[in-house]
């Protein structure tokens, strides 16, 4: 992964400003580099800016060149689509791929035929164009700015807030709509920028989760983004979801009323459905296996030379999870352990946040008398206990309920892989702690999102991705030590819940449209997860200098659900915990997890309690006020 920035500027020097810097430095700690190019005349020109994550073969500098000029800043993997050898690096790959192009068809098939996650600025030195873009679902942050008076267009991974309230903040992400393309000749000419866009278009007659978006936000007048002329487009590289509706009338959906434990197991007596559990394994098991191996060691020099020495033990952690126990991050778990080096541990970050005093509630008194001898045992040790305990007044507030599923959840994965290390990490967020990063860093990784929900969520991901916090010392003993994560990989299960019905808002469409409506609703959550979730959480796991990895997201993944009806994925029509993400919960139960796989949904601003430690009145959609930094 990588911190990439290209400032292009017709009248003035162009400037990367000192925060933006910091925060690509953040995502990039491996390598930083900078690029100046003059494009047509002296006074037009392009400043390129590259901060290196090493994630795979050897460490390659950017901007990488190559001897006609040519040159790309890649933030991207590259799981499938092209070849990429164990000791090659993607980024020389693509570079090698995309100067042997001629034309922008070229162009737009080498990037359609990436699959993995990706956002590219890429300089075409023969056409004097700037090519940049995102994937399919937009799992890499690219945001844009232009300078309401000089010809300035900045394009970056992050960006940061408005210095004030009364500045209004020109940043947008970049629609992950297709591939966009500027020629520097015409700017140069005509002092304006025009911007093509290249979409992707899904097959003939089926419906395309994205709109090529031809009006961007907050365009000064030099400027105006418009289709390519040649109709040029990029093949969406997943198949296009299945449409019907007619769910056939001996459905298997519907067990008997009983536990939905056994309601599950009886759904694995249909071999048909069982061939489909199976698949979604195997697919699923195949898109952790790429995102979990041929990671390069941890460096023990600090130098950013690419020639860097390396040192590998199996006491370091190369991968964490985004974990609360919920089905999603279990099934994770389980298959990351299938493909890590059964001598590597593996880091599962739960995070919790404490409430304020002034909102902590007092327990009734007939809840203290139930809790009567239990309370007493918590008030702490004797001296002649074998380790010493947790102060459980104080920690007792971070039992939110993300904790105490986490904690079921790792008696679980105990059980299945008793041999692999598991490191279940608390991460403990105080208020001081949660105001002070989000005012130092966490707005601007946030930004420019800017809603409540954006807020709870960005905060929950950072604190959590950052991987400080504590675990236990020795099974059955409270004593916990410090503890921080060194992997470089956070797997994380968004995805799944748009894919699969998790959602409460698809069962009040289901109930109001019906199968109909609940298409609608799924097609409609691709389609959106750019804009809403991938860019930030790119962004707000990447300051830690990691990179976020979403296997449910993967290109086969998402094909092979595509291809289900809507039936076999979900059936909202059972209760909670079961109905929704229904082929998902055959799968848990497939790979032999039993709590865990009949687990409601809990969003994790709720599951963490950071959603309690504000203004209970505020509405996920409100604007946040705590995310404005003066």
């Amino acid at each position: 992964m990588c911190g990439i920035c290209c400032v292009l500027s017709l009248s003035v020097s162009p400037v990367l400003p000192d925060r933006v810097r910091k925060t690509l430095t953040n995502r990039g700690p491996d390598h930083s580099q900078d690029v100046t190019k003059s494009v047509i005349c002296p006074d037009f020109r392009c400043l390129f800016s590259a901060h290196v994550l090493h994630m795979k073969g050897r460490l390659t500098a950017q901007p990488l060149q190559d001897t006609v000029g040519n040159l790309l800043l890649w933030n991207g993997e590259v799981f499938g689509g092209l070849a990429v050898g164990p000791e090659e690096n993607d980024t020389e790959v693509m570079l090698q791929h995309l100067s042997a192009q001629t034309d922008s068809a070229g162009i737009c098939g080498v990037l359609s035929r990436v699959r993995g996650p990706w956002a590219v600025l890429y300089y075409e030195a023969a056409n004097r164009c700037i090519w940049f873009g995102r994937d399919y679902f937009g799992r890499r942050s690219l945001l844009w700015h232009l300078d309401p008076a000089e010809v300035v267009l900045t394009l970056t991974s992050v960006a940061s807030c408005p210095a004030s309230v009364s500045e209004p903040s020109q940043w947008h992400e970049v629609p992950a709509a297709g591939i966009f393309r500027l020629d520097l000749e015409d700017c140069a000419h005509h002092k304006e920028l025009i911007i093509e866009v290249f979409p992707w278009v899904e097959a003939a007659g089926c419906p395309s989760v994205h709109n090529p978006d031809y009006a961007w936000e907050d365009l000064p007048p030099y400027a105006s983004v418009v289709p390519n002329a040649s109709g040029v487009s990029l093949r969406a590289p997943i198949c296009a979801m299945n449409t019907s509706t007619a769910a056939p009338q001996n459905c298997e959906n519907a067990p008997s009323p009983q536990l939905p434990m056994e309601a599950l197991a009886e759904l694995l007596l249909h071999s048909e459905r069982v061939g489909k559990v199976n698949q979604l394994i195997e697919v699923l098991s195949e898109a952790v296996r790429r995102r979990v191996q041929s990671l390069p060691c941890r460096s023990s020099s600090t130098s950013s030379s690419p020639s860097l020495e390396q040192s590998c033990t199996n006491d370091q952690t190369d991968i964490a999870i985004l974990f609360s126990g919920g089905i999603d991050s279990m099934i994770l778990a389980v298959l990351a352990d299938r493909h890590v080096p059964a001598d590597k541990p593996i880091d599962l970050l739960n995070v919790a946040f404490k409430l304020q005093e002034a909102k902590m509630q007092p327990q009734s008194s007939n809840s203290n008398k139930k809790k009567g001898k239990k309370a007493q045992n918590k008030q702490g040790p004797t001296t002649d206990e074998p380790c010493n305990q947790r102060d459980m007044n104080s920690t007792g507030r971070f039992d939110v309920p993300d904790r105490i599923t986490g904690r079921d959840g790792l008696l679980e994965l105990r059980r299945l892989s008793p041999e692999r290390r598991w490191n279940f990490l608390e991460i403990n967020v105080t208020p001081e702690e949660l105001q002070s990063a989000r005012q130092e860093r966490i707005s601007h990784l946030v930004h420019p999102l800017d809603t409540v929900l954006d807020d709870s969520i960005g905060c929950a991901v950072w604190f959590a991705s950052r991987g400080v916090g504590a675990m236990a010392t020795a099974d059955g003993c409270p004593e916990q030590k410090p503890h921080t994560s060194t992997a470089k990989v956070v797997l994380t299960g968004i995805g799944a819940d748009e894919q699969l019905a998790g959602y409460s808002r698809h069962r009040v469409r289901f109930k109001s449209d019906g199968l109909p409506g609940l298409v609608r609703e799924l097609a409609m959550e691709l389609g959106r997860i750019s804009s809403r979730n991938l860019g930030r959480d790119d962004r707000v796991i990447g300051d830690h200098g990691k990179e976020a990895r979403f296997p449910y997201l993967d290109e086969d993944v998402v094909s092979f659900l595509n291809q289900l009806p809507v039936w076999e994925k979900a059936d909202l029509s059972l209760p909670r915990g079961l109905g929704e993400k229904l082929l998902l919960r055959l799968a848990a139960r497939q790979l032999g997890l039993a709590a865990s796989a009949v687990l409601p949904k809990r969003a994790m601003q709720f599951g963490s309690r950071i959603a309690k430690m504000e203004n209970s009145r505020e509405k996920a959609s409100d604007k946040c006020k705590r995310l404005i930094t003066e």
